[in-house]
């Protein structure tokens, strides 16, 4: 029998979850590094997902508090769809995807982990990055560190004019 060490899944598992709202928390701290906040927009910022789908999954977030898409200004929108383009530009440079998804979940029956605070997901995708692990043992495999990847894109990031 084979065994498949993921060995981090256990901080996961102990962590206390967080009291709060990480999107509105997070902005706010001026920790931009270590809470892997990528760029700050005018309504929106971009944020890696800690626990991602895929190395470089982000998410473009408002400012504003809000679960309701509906909601959004015509700034946040725009800012959100701006940012969501700036993000596949770095992607691309930064890790050469072959494709992408990109969406929300617009409350907890739709899958939503932070149903309170709307954000839009940016995921890159290769060929091959979804293979027989998650249909045999219910187990994703991200090949690449969170830190890793935020300095790849951060650098990335930071080569293009600020939008």
């Amino acid at each position: 029998m084979d065994h498949l060490f993921a060995t981090w899944r256990m901080d996961y598992i102990t962590t206390p979850k967080y009291e709060g709202c990480i999107f509105c928390d997070f902005p706010s701290e001026n920790r931009d590094e270590e809470r892997y906040i990528l760029h700050r927009g005018r309504a929106c910022f971009v944020i890696l997902n800690l626990y991602p789908y895929n190395p470089g999954h982000l998410m473009v977030v408002p400012y504003r508090h809000t679960h309701l898409y509906e909601s959004l200004t015509d700034e946040e929108c725009l800012d959100m769809n701006r940012l969501a383009a700036r993000s596949i530009q770095v992607l691309k440079r930064a890790m050469a995807p072959e494709g992408f998804n990109m969406g929300m979940n617009l409350g907890k029956t739709a899958g939503a982990g932070m149903e309170e605070h709307l954000h839009l997901h940016v995921v890159p995708r290769w060929n091959g990055d979804n293979n027989f692990m998650p249909v045999v043992t219910d187990t994703r495999v991200v090949p690449e560190a969170l830190d890793a990847t935020f300095k790849k894109l951060k650098s990335s990031w930071l080569s293009f004019s600020v939008a």
